[in-house]
């Protein structure tokens, strides 16, 4: 009889000859390991806020290589975090935490199996309790890090491209796959420049992420499940409630100024001129809307986050991704939008699977060390500060010395603009989440009917009770590796758990809109600004209203950022 603990130091994960399996069309296909030793335990875990993802190695029946059982496929499967008993009982009954001949009737070994994810430190004491194993507990990064590498090197045609509901596989060349963009979607975003097998940095992240999607519609659409909502989000119509370019200027005024009439002009604009109640708009149409507004969000982010860093090739992953084909076009359109067909939005089959992967591969020695990892760097971007520690512009601003600047023109949608000297300016980009999206949301979620009557509501609010905090994943501590203290907001709407809006109080959606989308207004503009090279920013507009919390809010994203 072999020892668990055994099993754990002594194997070797075999990667020769991996490759995808089954009906590739299928979501997170099995990868084969005709080479992998199939007599030990070879499982991970990786645990998050919505969500718990494990990886497996089911090793073939009857395969046999001197003397011992080889091959076999590394399986993905995926529980709800709130229903963690699923998880355990499903690793109980397909005995994950017993190799072949080994010994599954004592509950005192002393064996560890590697975990990542917040909930790894969090639900650490069930799975001692239950299995009589202590989690070895990883960095999510670094494992998140690891895992696409892993794919990205050793898998043939993990990676593909998606335009229109068509998939085309990407060829992954290994002499130029580094550096890349990684775009981590979870409850909240993470951004990560990959530079090699070995050396990553995280550069930044968004707090507007699938979780803040989903709250929502939980909110809206009365959904209590992630891909009821994607379903939902297939069935509707984001014209009924989207403001586009047209509905502002006219169709005329479009041909005139070369706009494209279509374009998306202010998410959820719509609701500001409508008399119309939440429960007069159909969940389809709500769905539609939210995952384009966001999804376009993120695309947008990402696009200037990889042009500040010189970046052709963005991948991305996460769980809230799920293989959606509007998921994915919207990114895909988005990304080929702003970056003017020079840049493409490339996705993998396990998105969902980064850390669970990563996790599995630092369990064993590895044959091929090109893929074990070592401590990472994480930063923010470098920042040329015009404030001094009091907060105030260390400049006088003269006649003069104002050009150039950046205009942020904040109305329904927002709107950026470089102006270089009197009357001498350009639009250079704009967002389509800006006061009209704050307002729309906002009526539809308190019922207020003014913008006046929304700031004064947000004045009494705590956005804590719907927004989920670094503290509430990873403990009082928060995320001291990438410099995250545990109030830092990691998923605006994340910690909504109910779908009726009586269980919450107006004030406090107030509190998180404002808090979510003056931030985002902030980071935008700050890398449009910094993408430009322009050090004044002056923001005006109709949502401003010199309102002191926004104009607060804005100060510190900017400041922050």
């Amino acid at each position: 009889m072999t020892n668990l603990d055994e099993m754990e130091y002594n194997g070797l994960l075999d990667l020769e000859g991996a490759e995808l399996c089954g009906d590739l069309e299928e979501r997170n296909p099995p990868i084969s390991l005709p080479n992998q030793s199939s007599d030990g335990a070879l499982l991970a875990v990786d645990i998050g806020g919505t969500l718990i993802k494990l990886v497996y190695f089911e090793g073939n029946e009857d395969a046999m290589s001197h003397g011992r059982a080889t091959g076999g496929q590394l399986r993905f499967v995926k529980f709800q975090t709130s229903r963690l008993d699923e998880c355990l009982e499903f690793i109980r009954l397909n005995r994950l935490l017993y190799g072949r001949g080994l010994d599954t009737g004592s509950t005192s070994l002393n064996v560890k199996f590697k975990a990542t994810g917040g909930g790894a430190f969090k639900f650490a004491d069930v799975f001692k309790e239950k299995f009589g194993v202590s989690l070895d507990k990883l960095d999510e990064m670094d494992t998140v890090v690891t895992g696409a590498n892993f794919l990205l090197k050793k898998i043939p045609n993990e990676s593909f491209t998606c335009m229109h509901g068509k998939r085309t596989p990407v060829v992954v060349s290994q002499q130029n796959l580094f550096p890349y963009l990684l775009v981590n979607i979870g409850s909240g975003v993470s951004m990560i420049k990959v530079m090699g097998n070995r050396k990553f940095e995280r550069v930044t992240g968004t707090h507007i992420g699938g979780g803040t999607m989903f709250g929502l519609a939980k909110l809206l659409t009365g959904c209590t499940r992630y891909d009821d909502f994607l379903q939902l989000s297939q069935q509707g119509d984001n014209l009924v409630l989207d403001l586009i370019v047209k509905d502002i200027c006219g169709e005329l005024v479009c041909l005139k100024q070369g706009l494209s009439a279509s374009t998306l002009a202010s998410s959820f604009g719509k609701v500001l001129s409508s008399r119309r109640k939440l429960s007069d708009y159909k969940a389809e149409d709500l769905a539609t809307t939210l995952l384009s507004a966001f999804t376009y969000n993120i695309a947008q982010v990402s696009f200037l986050v990889a042009s500040l860093l010189r970046l052709k090739r963005v991948y991305f992953g996460g769980s809230y991704i799920r293989g959606h084909a509007s998921t994915m076009d919207n990114i895909s359109y988005a990304i080929d939008f702003w970056s003017k067909g020079q840049m493409h939005a490339i996705f993998l089959r396990h998105e969902g699977f980064l850390g669970a992967l990563g996790a599995l591969l630092s369990n064993l020695n590895l044959k091929n060390d090109d893929m074990i990892f070592e401590d990472s760097k994480e930063s923010e971007f470098n920042n040329d500060s015009s404030y001094a520690d009091d907060g105030k512009l260390t400049t006088e601003l003269s006649e003069d010395s104002v050009f150039p600047y950046l205009l942020v023109n904040i109305g329904s949608g927002v709107s950026m603009i470089e102006v270089i000297g009197k009357g001498k300016f350009e639009r250079i980009i704009g967002t389509h989440i800006g006061g009209g999206t704050i307002l729309g949301l906002a009526r539809l979620l308190t019922g207020c009917t003014s913008y006046d009557d929304f700031l004064d509501l947000s004045q009494r609010g705590d956005n804590l009770t719907v927004d989920l905090t670094v503290g509430d994943i990873y403990g009082e501590h928060g995320y001291p590796k990438i410099g995250l203290p545990a109030t830092t907001t990691a998923s605006s709407f994340g910690k909504v758990t109910s779908n009726k809006l009586s269980d919450y109080r107006a004030e406090d959606f107030a509190a998180a809109l404002l808090n979510a989308f003056t931030y985002n207004i902030g980071q935008i503009s700050y890398f449009v600004a910094k993408l430009s090279g322009l050090k004044r920013i002056f923001f005006r507009g109709a949502y401003i209203c010199g309102h002191a919390k926004t104009m607060d809010k804005i100060s510190r994203a900017l400041k922050y950022w």
